[in-house]
């Protein structure tokens, strides 16, 4: 679908942009990513827009093959270090910042699901900026990124993509997310194309 408007109340959504995740995802174009998701929070602060930068700093505790998977790999290293316990692998303290690109005025979220609206007030600062449209970037698209997309259409915002703004390890799975789960839930664009509908920015 074709990026058609800009509602003059919108916000810009960052998801998980973290030292650590965007280091995770550096084969994958996080890079890039980032100085989209970047040039977008620069255009939204000029004109006085809200800008929110959620991280992320747990999972939801439900069982999943890939949490089995990840545990059984944690099993195994520790068999292997002959200690009954997995090597310990100390996280520096910034992993879970948001990276220095992104940072700025705004609103800030931390979140322990996929999604950026369960169990945060997002939905509720949001509403008391009088925001009707939420523009999304971030990592990864068919994870945090489409989660935060569904749970926003089911509030009632309009939403908006901007593809180049963001990223996943599953390059089918980034596809499918933006032909054809992204096109039910709103619009899709480049940076560019959002930038270009933004209201002017005001000038001294």
């Amino acid at each position: 679908m074709t990026l058609s408007t800009i509602d003059p109340t919108v916000a810009l959504v960052v998801i998980d942009l973290q030292h650590l995740i965007v280091a995770r995802y550096a084969e994958h174009g996080s890079a890039a990513a980032v100085a989209k998701a970047a040039e977008l929070a620069d255009a939204f602060r000029e004109r006085g827009l809200p800008v929110a930068l959620v991280r992320a700093v747990g999972q939801a505790p439900g069982r999943t093959e890939q949490g089995a998977a990840r545990a059984a790999a944690a099993a195994a290293a520790a068999s292997a270090s002959g200690t009954g316990a997995a090597p310990a692998t100390a996280l520096p303290p910034e992993a879970m910042d948001i990276v220095p690109e992104l940072e700025g005025t705004g609103i800030r979220i931390t979140k322990r699901t996929w999604g950026a609206f369960h169990e945060t007030d997002l939905h509720e600062q949001l509403q008391r900026a009088g925001v009707t449209q939420i523009v999304l970037a971030g990592i990864a698209t068919a994870k945090g990124v489409e989660s935060t997309a569904r749970a926003a259409h089911e509030h009632g915002y309009h939403v908006t993509f901007a593809t180049d703004a963001m990223t996943d390890d599953d390059l089918a799975a980034h596809g499918h997310s933006i032909d054809v789960v992204f096109p039910g839930l709103g619009e899709t664009g480049t940076t560019a194309e959002v930038i270009a509908l933004l209201p002017a920015a005001p000038t001294e």
